[in-house]
């Protein structure tokens, strides 16, 4: 059993950094959109310039025709600013699509790559709550909250210039708006990220907590666990309320504070303006331009700071998806070649946990074509063994090759044309049996549907798949076609003859099939499996009778091996394993 981890999480200047490479992919989008946020702007800027000529005008006396020409500049300019920002949001809209769908690319290639020892330690409520919450809280900010971000920033720059554009006295009323900014913004960014990255963890802690209960549900039953289960789950949901209790606590505090810097600037706007009116410095037509500028910063500097809150929010989770990148491999791929499909295994120590190891200096040497059974009592470490054997985990002291190489320095597609596990867990994708079959297939070498067909033949599959409705075009997976649990194992193996690994490390890989048809299934797979070198670990014995050797696995030791006469001869652990089976039989 491995200890519980959690997945890293990216820092922040790695999450900057990777959002400018990502949009830099796309220049010609990015450039397109930020040049008609700027269009809309600047025709956006034109109305309170033309109003205050016009109050001006009305001061001093016009004409109908005036106001006329006015009125329709002013239509212009509105329909030039919708027209802009149309396709601005378009163009915004189809790049923040493309860069979620590079981002949602990267997160599956990291995942892909992560160890299985990590995934399996982490657990799946952390991986799923990255998969799903994060990437759509990622999704809402890449589609909405940036092009808007992007768009009121741009809108706030313009109508600042603007506004100074108008007399440099119209600075002095906007410096007023800076001290409760900058102060609400040191105060609410210094505390956001972490409270966002914490209500993330809850909720991936909510995850785990259920997924556990739901796949443990007999066991949970059986053990009479359901209330510490429900205790556990109320705890899980209490963490992540004071988590969200946190994060609306900022928000509450920041967003009223800010109220008061987006007032001050146009209240400071009125009164020097009218003082300097007085004065007779500036004139009302200046005055009104002035203070509509100002009043329209307030819209813009509203939305930056409204939608950074949604921002923190993508951050933290674009931090999240990306630190699955930083999960160390645990492979050393070099350049060595096996030179044979001989599997060794020398003085192996492996530990979950460390300082408690599972496997305490297990030696094995395996011939090429020599079949293996693994037999112990559950919890011995015939699995764990088995994994290392297959190239899963790397030792923590000792060695496991094959031909002379460890394992876990061959690439994972050069260690799968070697050794292969197929363990009683199995996985049918969404899509037709062929494609489900196919996926196995080494790359370059295509799948033919006779090459199908003699696989699902071999582990005794075809007849019921050539009597679905649609024999291998057969949509199966979430939505398809429901496989029982037998069917399903059987395509597992299936694929296993069609990647045609040399040698095979069978983990109870026919546990789920009733026992006589497991049976007739192994006979059916001998001449398969002929040539090749197994390693089948098994509680059913009948598996390690026909194996040219048994290996007894008794905590985490190796503590006999041989043959199964010999061993029976021999009247140790495995005589008395055979003669409670046997006579059970």
């Amino acid at each position: 059993m491995s200890a519980q981890t959690t997945l890293p999480v990216a820092q922040g200047g790695e999450v900057g950094r990777y959002a400018v490479s990502i949009l830099r992919r796309h220049p010609r989008l990015l450039g397109g959109a930020l040049a008609l946020h700027v269009l809309a702007a600047l025709a956006a800027l034109a109305a309170p310039r033309l109003l205050g000529d016009l109050v001006e005008a009305v001061e001093t006396g016009t004409t109908v025709g005036y106001v006329d020409q006015v009125i329709l500049l002013l239509g212009g300019f509105l329909l030039a600013q919708t027209v802009a920002t149309r396709f601005a949001r378009l163009l915004s809209q189809v790049l923040g699509e493309r860069v979620l769908a590079e981002l949602r690319e990267d997160f599956v290639d990291n995942a892909l790559a992560l160890p299985i020892g990590t995934v399996e330690s982490a657990g799946s409520g952390d991986l799923m709550t990255r998969t799903s919450r994060d990437v759509e809280q990622l999704g809402w900010s890449v589609r909405w909250a940036l092009p808007e971000w992007t768009i009121a920033v741009v809108t706030a720059v313009l109508t600042l210039a603007a506004a100074i554009s108008v007399g440099w006295w119209v600075a002095l009323p906007c410096l007023l708006a800076l001290p409760p900014l900058v102060i609400g913004l040191r105060w609410y960014l210094a505390r956001a990220k972490d409270g966002y990255l914490r209500e993330s963890a809850t909720y991936s802690q909510i995850s785990a907590t259920l997924t556990e209960t739901v796949e443990g549900a007999r066991t949970v039953e059986a053990l009479g666990l359901a209330q510490e289960r429900t205790r556990q789950i109320d705890a899980d949901c209490k963490d992540s309320f004071d988590a969200e209790r946190y994060t609306l606590a900022l928000r509450t505090r920041f967003f009223p504070s800010m109220e008061i810097s987006y007032l001050l600037p146009t209240v400071g706007t009125l009164l020097l303006g009218g003082w300097l009116y007085t004065q007779g410095s500036v004139t009302l037509g200046e005055v009104t331009a002035a203070t509509l500028y100002v009043q329209m910063l307030i819209d813009p500097v509203d939305r930056i700071v409204a939608i950074l809150d949604e921002l923190q929010m993508g951050a933290a989770s674009l931090a999240r998806l990306l630190g699955v990148a930083h999960v160390p491999d645990d492979r050393e791929a070099t350049d060595a070649q096996p030179l044979d499909e001989r599997l060794q295994a020398k003085d192996v120590h492996f530990s979950y946990v460390e300082g408690r190891d599972v496997l305490h200096g297990v030696s094995l040497d395996i011939g090429v074509g020599e079949r293996i059974a693994m037999v112990g009592p559950s919890g011995a470490g015939k699995s764990t063994l088995g994994r290392l054997l297959a190239g899963i985990h790397p030792p923590r002291e000792g060695s496991v090759t094959v031909g002379g190489v460890g394992l876990t320095e061959l690439p994972l597609a050069d260690l799968r044309g070697h050794v292969a596990l197929v363990t009683q867990e199995h996985h049918v994708f969404v899509g037709s049996l062929r494609d489900n079959l196919a996926l196995a297939v080494p790359e370059g070498r295509p799948a033919t549907d006779d090459d199908v067909r003699a696989a699902l033949e071999a582990v005794d599959a075809l007849d019921w798949v050539e009597a679905l409705p649609e024999g291998l075009e057969t949509e199966v997976g979430s939505g398809g076609a429901a496989l029982t649990a037998p069917q399903a194992q059987q395509i597992a193996l299936a694929r296993l003859v069609l990647a045609d690994p040399h040698t095979l490390v069978l983990d109870e890989a026919t546990s789920l099939i009733d026992p006589r048809a497991a049976r007739h299934l192994e006979r059916s797979l001998a001449a398969v499996l002929h040539g090749r070198t197994v390693v089948a670990i098994a509680h059913r014995l009948f598996s390690a009778h026909d194996a040219d050797r048994v290996a007894v696995v008794e905590d985490g030791m190796i503590t006999e091996l041989g043959s199964h006469d010999e061993l029976v001869a021999a009247g140790g652990s495995y005589a008395a394993l055979w003669e409670s089976w046997h006579g059970r039989d």
